[in-house]
């Protein structure tokens, strides 16, 4: 059964969620910036918060497949707001400490990686198949409008009050999110038009293995899945060191309010991305698109590191983005329309995992080499991952992909 009335709720619970999470991804590295002065840790943090996908993408995805998701997504939230609400809580009580700020983030990233493995399943329920693609364009959409008003409001808001003080409206937004969440009209039974009865569970390294079995053998989830690793290489590398690069390389403080534009020029890029990938579809081969972006992706990281001025600076950020955000989305949009229903949370979760293997390894490593030599040297190094990831996709048969707008599976094997 399709719910596609239920989506403006989704969306709108995923919006608040993503308002209050866009300020405290401003605030906590500001936080922990100001604390210990150290790229290293700002790089380990966003490495920290990316390992979670790694370490439970597999399991989540096949018990999310399992369980209610709506009730999945509502608990998720709850939890992610006790978690959030922890930072200004022990701010006020003279107990933050260091610690507490390296902790919170991968768990409340361990929290979604189970959110995620359930909401992939859920889209496809509430708008059906034909309509991910054009669901996914509004949802990043969103994501990213408020990507452009969130970080430039969380420097304002950290430079007049305080870094905790911000963070309390993310443990708000998590809280809406959960109520809203519990009012989806999605019950354990409801899955999209013509899925089928979902099948017996069995042992869950087997139901693990029959999502890895699904990407090791389609033609254009595979690809684009292993593809991902470079661009997230990069991703790590710019994310972990955006405080540090504006701070070191522009010569802003932690308390100048223009800190916040970092991110919202990073969110101009995706929000072009987000809008662009439903056309690019349906003229230009899936392979090109992210064989294009991976060229892209390293010409404009390039562009940032080198960048003599803030506004140069902020132009080249959000061209980076929007070129790493088209590799990310064609791969996710492809990925939901040709899984099965019952595969969705262990394909999704199993391929982002995969996807997003580098940005641990680029975000530490871009960390240590801005402490030991500078934070140019180490973001031209990290461009080093979208070059191999283009190198090896050129000897891939995604190159030689067909222009399809059905993204219906390729090839025999895929169609089993």
């Amino acid at each position: 059964m399709v719910h596609r009335t239920g989506f403006g709720l989704f969306l709108t619970a995923r919006a608040v969620s993503w308002t209050g999470s866009s300020i405290t991804g401003v605030a906590l590295p500001v936080l922990l910036y100001e604390r210990t002065a150290s790229a290293s840790l700002s790089g380990l943090l966003t490495a920290l918060e990316a390992l979670p996908y790694l370490v439970l993408g597999l399991p989540a995805g096949a018990l999310a497949d399992r369980w209610d998701r709506r009730r999945t997504m509502s608990l998720c939230s709850w939890c992610s707001a006790a978690l959030i609400a922890a930072i200004p809580v022990a701010a006020a009580l003279d107990l933050l400490t260091t610690a507490q700020l390296m902790v919170t983030g991968p768990a409340v990233s361990a929290v979604f990686v189970f959110f995620d493995a359930a909401a992939f399943g859920a889209l496809t329920t509430l708008v059906g198949r034909d309509g991910i693609a054009r669901a996914t364009g509004r949802m990043m959409s969103a994501s990213t409008l408020i990507g452009l008003l969130g970080p430039s409001a969380a420097g304002i808001l950290v430079a007049t009050f305080s870094a905790p003080a911000a963070v309390t409206l993310d443990a708000l937004s998590y809280t809406a999110a959960a109520l809203l969440l519990s009012r989806l009209p999605l019950t354990a039974a409801d899955r999209p038009e013509g899925a089928g009865p979902p099948p017996a569970h069995r042992a869950l390294v087997a139901e693990i293995a029959e999502g890895l079995h699904y990407i090791r053998r389609h033609p254009l989830v595979r690809p684009l899945t292993l593809l991902g690793i470079g661009n997230s290489i990069t991703e790590g590398a710019v994310v972990g060191l955006i405080v540090v690069t504006a701070v070191r390389t522009f010569g802003l403080t932690l308390d100048d309010g223009r800190i916040g534009l970092f991110w919202a020029a990073a969110a101009a890029g995706a929000l072009v991305a987000a809008t662009a990938l439903p056309k690019l579809q349906k003229a230009v081969p899936v392979g090109w698109i992210t064989l294009g972006g991976l060229a892209a992706n390293a010409l404009f990281l390039a562009c940032w590191a080198l960048s003599p001025g803030l506004v140069t600076g902020l132009i080249a950020l959000a061209a980076w983005q929007t070129a790493n955000a088209l590799v990310s989305l064609n791969g996710i949009v492809i990925r939901q329309q040709v899984t099965p229903d019952h595969l969705q949370g262990r394909v999704n979760t199993t391929a982002r995992m995969i996807a997003w293997g580098g940005q641990p390894v680029g975000a530490a490593t871009a960390g240590i080499l801005a402490d030991a030599t500078s934070v140019r040297t180490a973001l031209l190094l990290a461009c080093l991952g979208a070059v191999a990831s283009l190198a090896a996709g050129l000897t891939t048969p995604l190159r030689h992909a067909p222009l399809t707008t059905s993204h219906e599976p390729v090839g025999p094997k895929a169609s089993r």
